[in-house]
């Protein structure tokens, strides 16, 4: 057993969960289950164990999914391998140890408040894995995102229990051993607790909310390289006049362009530039400001999601009350992964519009073309504009909605369902790519100052550059750039470079 440090960040879950939370849980966190908490878990596991002497609960007293009406196994933890037994079905590459993490601490989140009717130790075992680094190895194929995301869930618990795999420390082992070497003891269930731990949207919501956060800093950065790309290029800031935003009538656009004119503060025009700019710079704060209202909406739908239950039954003893319907259902958030997708997707062609712009010497000012410190000898970034390119399209291929692509299953027990798993994990992967447009479009800007753009007027865009210029050595000559756009990204999203995709 190895002994570590206790974890510093601290998840107190007497208040709702944020994505801050969940992007912390990636390392070790300090999960408080208040006693509030504790007691409304302790009367619903007292009065489940009162309403199993005289009436059916799902999961419980009967089989699951389509075979509900067959009776289920008659001992309790029986039921519970079960369970998870027949759930062990999960395919393809495994998903980042930090999105599981986040899983596990919605599941948390979700089960602690009482309602769900699993015995508080289920509690306490959750809080103990996320204070150290375990983290079950989960196939990313296999949920629909109805019923929950039963699959991948399952293999979390699975791990728990000491079956399949996890990485602990860095290392990935039997689930067993890795249980050993982070201290802790395999997880006793019954068949309650084990449909508890599955029957929910957690990986969904998890996936989602990392998403939104990554999305959000995306956002940020383009608006910092857009005034920076501005500045360099000596354009007139009037694109971001306050009584021309506020007339179009939208707050994201109002809101982006408070922060481009902060940003832009002390700038000089060149005097150069053509009366109206190329969409890409003259439309970009009614553009970004779509990008940010649709984000709104998107945090509106995690907000709800971390705050709510996902599971089937609920219980609530105050009431007599065992409870069956469809709060496992991920139809919010397979609406607002996808729309989520297709922001990502616009925000990766504008990052590239304006790398675009930037070195084409027909638009940039007379800067070189590629950026090249001696073109033709050299090639400056004409690789990473071109990548750029096969980015986007990336990000475009996958923004076909998943929501939309409803299929019956489970015997049409489940004849809709919402596909919010995959919208989800596909958002996620996109906000990791634009995360390289984004670097892209930063290496870009550094060249340009190496290559002939002018000092920037505005402070703001003066140290953007400098610190770029700090971060990544000008192109001259050529070599490979990969590691040098992902440290460009670095400095903007505060994303370590060995974390992106």
């Amino acid at each position: 057993m190895t002994v570590r440090a206790a974890p510093t960040y601290r998840v107190d879950l007497a208040a709702p969960l944020r994505p801050h939370h969940l992007v912390a849980a990636a390392g070790p966190v300090d999960v408080v289950v208040p006693p509030e908490a504790r007691g409304r878990t302790d009367a619903a596991r007292a009065f489940l164990d009162v309403a199993l002497r005289d009436r059916e609960v799902y999961g419980s007293t009967t089989g699951f999914g389509a075979l509900v009406g067959f009776a289920g196994r008659a001992d309790a933890r029986d039921q519970a391998d079960n369970t998870l037994a027949h759930l062990g079905a999960g395919q393809g590459p495994p998903l980042d140890p930090a999105v599981v993490r986040a899983t596990a601490l919605v599941r948390l989140g979700s089960l602690a408040q009482g309602v769900s009717g699993v015995a508080p130790h289920v509690l306490d075992a959750l809080a103990a894995m996320l204070a150290t680094t375990f983290a079950p190895v989960v196939p990313r194929w296999g949920s629909v995102g109805a019923s929950g995301d039963l699959v991948p869930l399952a293999a979390v618990a699975g791990a728990l229990r000491g079956h399949g795999a996890a990485d602990v420390d860095g290392r990935r082992l039997p689930a067993r051993e890795a249980l050993h070497v982070a201290g802790l003891a395999p997880l006793e269930l019954d068949g309650r607790d084990a449909l508890a731990l599955v029957n929910g949207t957690s990986l969904t919501t998890a996936a989602l909310a990392l998403a939104l956060d990554g999305v959000r800093r995306s956002l940020d950065a383009q608006t910092r390289l857009t005034c920076l790309l501005l500045d360099l290029l000596g354009c007139d800031p009037q694109l971001t006049d306050a009584d021309l935003l506020a007339r179009y009538g939208h707050r994201g656009a109002v809101v982006v362009g408070t922060r481009m004119r902060d940003l832009l503060a002390g700038v000089v025009p060149a005097g150069t530039r053509p009366l109206q700019e190329p969409y890409s710079l003259r439309c970009a704060p009614q553009l970004l400001g779509a990008a940010h209202d649709a984000l709104r909406y998107v945090d509106e739908v995690v907000t709800a999601d971390l705050a709510g239950v996902s599971d089937n039954p609920l219980l609530f003893p105050q009431a007599d009350k065992v409870v069956h319907g469809g709060n496992f259902f991920g139809q919010p958030a397979a609406f607002a992964a996808d729309l989520l997708a297709l922001v990502t997707a616009q925000l990766g062609n504008l990052a590239e519009r304006q790398l675009d712009l930037l070195v084409d010497p027909a638009r940039n000012g007379g800067l070189p073309p590629m950026l090249a410190a001696g073109p033709g000898r050299q090639h400056g970034v004409q690789g990473v504009q071109l990548a750029s390119t096969a980015l986007v399209a990336e990000l475009r291929r996958t923004a076909t909605p998943a929501s939309m692509q409803s299929l019956p299953t489970n015997l049409h027990t489940q004849d809709v369902v919402p596909f919010g798993t995959p919208a989800a994990l596909r958002s996620l992967d996109g906000a990791g790519v634009l995360h390289l447009l984004v670097g892209s479009l930063a290496l870009g800007l550094r060249q340009a100052a190496h290559v002939g753009a002018r000092r920037p007027t505005a402070p703001p865009s003066a140290a953007l550059l400098d610190a770029l210029a700090t971060a990544v050595r000008p192109v001259d000559p050529d070599r490979p750039l990969e590691q040098d756009v992902r440290r460009a990204a670095h400095v903007l999203l505060r994303t370590e470079p060995e974390d992106l995709p």
